[in-house]
Protein backbone atom coordinates (compact mmCIF):
# COMPACT_ATOMS: atom_id res chain seq x y z
CA UNK A 1 0.00 0.00 0.00
CA UNK A 2 1.29 3.60 -1.13
CA UNK A 3 1.52 6.06 1.61
CA UNK A 4 -1.15 8.53 2.48
CA UNK A 5 0.11 12.58 2.80
CA UNK A 6 -1.42 14.06 5.82
CA UNK A 7 -1.53 17.43 7.98
CA UNK A 8 -2.54 17.59 11.25
CA UNK A 9 -1.89 19.86 14.17
CA UNK A 10 -0.22 18.44 17.67
CA UNK A 11 -0.10 20.44 20.37
CA UNK A 12 -0.54 23.45 18.38
CA UNK A 13 2.40 22.52 15.78
CA UNK A 14 1.52 22.01 12.10
CA UNK A 15 2.90 18.19 10.80
CA UNK A 16 2.86 17.08 7.60
CA UNK A 17 3.51 13.61 6.83
CA UNK A 18 3.53 9.91 4.74
CA UNK A 19 1.71 7.68 6.47
CA UNK A 20 0.35 3.94 5.69
CA UNK A 21 -2.94 3.83 5.50
CA UNK A 22 -3.20 1.17 8.32
CA UNK A 23 -0.64 3.33 10.96
CA UNK A 24 -2.84 4.24 13.91
CA UNK A 25 -2.72 7.62 15.43
CA UNK A 26 -1.35 6.36 19.35
CA UNK A 27 1.90 4.84 16.39
CA UNK A 28 2.01 8.05 14.88
CA UNK A 29 1.96 10.06 17.72
CA UNK A 30 4.83 8.14 20.11
CA UNK A 31 6.73 6.01 17.08
CA UNK A 32 7.05 9.04 14.50
CA UNK A 33 6.10 12.82 16.91
CA UNK A 34 8.23 11.08 19.64
CA UNK A 35 5.03 12.32 21.71
CA UNK A 36 5.48 9.45 24.66
CA UNK A 37 2.64 11.18 27.22
CA UNK A 38 0.22 8.84 25.57
CA UNK A 39 -0.06 5.20 26.40
CA UNK A 40 -1.02 1.98 25.18
CA UNK A 41 -3.01 0.06 27.73
CA UNK A 42 -5.30 -2.42 26.11
CA UNK A 43 -4.91 -1.69 22.32
CA UNK A 44 -8.47 -2.07 22.23
CA UNK A 45 -10.38 1.12 23.13
CA UNK A 46 -11.09 -0.29 26.55
CA UNK A 47 -9.00 1.48 28.94
CA UNK A 48 -8.63 5.09 27.89
CA UNK A 49 -4.58 5.52 28.57
CA UNK A 50 -4.56 6.11 24.59
CA UNK A 51 -7.14 8.85 25.14
CA UNK A 52 -6.04 12.09 23.28
CA UNK A 53 -8.22 15.49 22.26
CA UNK A 54 -9.18 15.22 18.68
CA UNK A 55 -11.30 18.66 17.16
CA UNK A 56 -12.62 19.09 21.18
CA UNK A 57 -13.63 15.58 21.67
CA UNK A 58 -11.69 12.60 23.18
CA UNK A 59 -10.71 9.40 21.34
CA UNK A 60 -8.65 6.66 22.02
CA UNK A 61 -5.27 7.10 19.87
CA UNK A 62 -5.48 2.88 19.71
CA UNK A 63 -8.86 3.00 17.13
CA UNK A 64 -8.22 5.77 15.40
CA UNK A 65 -6.19 5.60 11.87
CA UNK A 66 -3.55 8.14 11.35
CA UNK A 67 -5.69 9.37 8.00
CA UNK A 68 -8.58 9.96 9.94
CA UNK A 69 -6.79 12.52 11.28
CA UNK A 70 -6.19 14.74 7.87
CA UNK A 71 -6.80 18.09 9.25
CA UNK A 72 -7.24 17.39 12.88
CA UNK A 73 -6.30 18.99 15.85
CA UNK A 74 -5.29 16.78 18.42
CA UNK A 75 -4.07 17.81 21.71
CA UNK A 76 -2.15 15.38 23.56
CA UNK A 77 -0.28 15.41 27.24
CA UNK A 78 2.69 17.25 26.40
CA UNK A 79 0.35 20.10 25.16
CA UNK A 80 -1.11 20.63 28.40
CA UNK A 81 0.83 22.90 30.74
CA UNK A 82 5.09 23.17 30.17
CA UNK A 83 8.13 22.91 31.67
CA UNK A 84 7.39 26.18 33.81
CA UNK A 85 3.79 25.89 34.63
CA UNK A 86 1.44 22.88 34.84
CA UNK A 87 -1.88 22.90 33.74
CA UNK A 88 -4.20 23.18 36.97
CA UNK A 89 -6.15 19.57 36.17
CA UNK A 90 -2.08 18.23 36.41
CA UNK A 91 -1.70 20.18 39.65
CA UNK A 92 -4.90 19.19 41.05
CA UNK A 93 -3.80 15.50 40.69
CA UNK A 94 -0.61 16.12 41.85
CA UNK A 95 -1.83 17.54 45.15
CA UNK A 96 -5.03 15.49 45.50
CA UNK A 97 -2.28 12.37 45.55
CA UNK A 98 -4.58 10.78 42.02
CA UNK A 99 -1.07 9.61 40.50
CA UNK A 100 0.64 6.44 41.46
CA UNK A 101 1.94 4.37 38.62
CA UNK A 102 0.54 7.55 36.06
CA UNK A 103 0.18 5.29 33.50
CA UNK A 104 -3.65 5.95 32.95
CA UNK A 105 -3.21 9.49 33.99
CA UNK A 106 -2.72 11.19 30.79
CA UNK A 107 -6.20 9.82 29.41
CA UNK A 108 -7.75 10.93 32.79
CA UNK A 109 -6.27 14.52 32.56
CA UNK A 110 -7.50 14.88 28.93
CA UNK A 111 -11.06 13.20 29.63
CA UNK A 112 -11.33 16.04 32.38
CA UNK A 113 -9.92 18.66 30.05
CA UNK A 114 -12.11 18.32 27.41
CA UNK A 115 -15.37 17.49 29.99
CA UNK A 116 -14.53 21.05 32.02
CA UNK A 117 -13.81 22.66 28.51
CA UNK A 118 -17.84 21.67 27.52
CA UNK A 119 -18.74 21.88 30.99
CA UNK A 120 -17.16 24.19 33.67
CA UNK A 121 -19.40 23.06 36.46
CA UNK A 122 -19.60 19.47 36.24
CA UNK A 123 -21.47 18.16 39.15
CA UNK A 124 -19.96 15.13 40.49
CA UNK A 125 -21.68 12.38 38.60
CA UNK A 126 -21.11 13.97 35.49
CA UNK A 127 -17.49 14.31 36.20
CA UNK A 128 -17.60 10.19 36.99
CA UNK A 129 -19.74 9.98 33.44
CA UNK A 130 -17.39 12.63 31.83
CA UNK A 131 -14.24 9.86 33.30
CA UNK A 132 -16.00 6.91 32.07
CA UNK A 133 -13.95 4.73 29.60
CA UNK A 134 -10.62 5.48 31.57
CA UNK A 135 -9.59 3.13 33.67
CA UNK A 136 -7.08 3.08 37.17
CA UNK A 137 -5.74 -0.07 38.66
CA UNK A 138 -3.90 2.01 41.34
CA UNK A 139 -5.56 5.12 42.87
CA UNK A 140 -9.16 3.57 43.03
CA UNK A 141 -11.34 6.61 41.46
CA UNK A 142 -12.28 8.96 44.72
CA UNK A 143 -8.80 10.87 44.44
CA UNK A 144 -9.22 11.43 40.62
CA UNK A 145 -12.84 12.53 41.12
CA UNK A 146 -11.94 14.87 43.89
CA UNK A 147 -8.68 16.62 41.61
CA UNK A 148 -11.49 16.86 39.23
CA UNK A 149 -13.85 18.31 41.11
CA UNK A 150 -11.35 20.94 42.93
CA UNK A 151 -10.60 22.58 39.51
CA UNK A 152 -14.22 22.77 38.46
CA UNK A 153 -15.04 24.58 41.84
CA UNK A 154 -11.93 26.81 41.52
CA UNK A 155 -9.54 24.85 43.65
CA UNK A 156 -7.15 24.28 40.61
CA UNK A 157 -7.39 27.65 39.32
CA UNK A 158 -8.59 26.91 36.21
Amino acid sequence: MANVSITLSVNGREYTLAVAPDLRLIVLLRDHLHLMGTKEGCGKGECGSCTVIMDGLTVTSCLVLAVQADGAKITTIEGLGGKEALDPLQESFIRHGAVQCGYCIPGMVLSAKQLLDANPNPSRDEIKQGLAGNLCRCTGYTKILDAVEAVARGGGKR
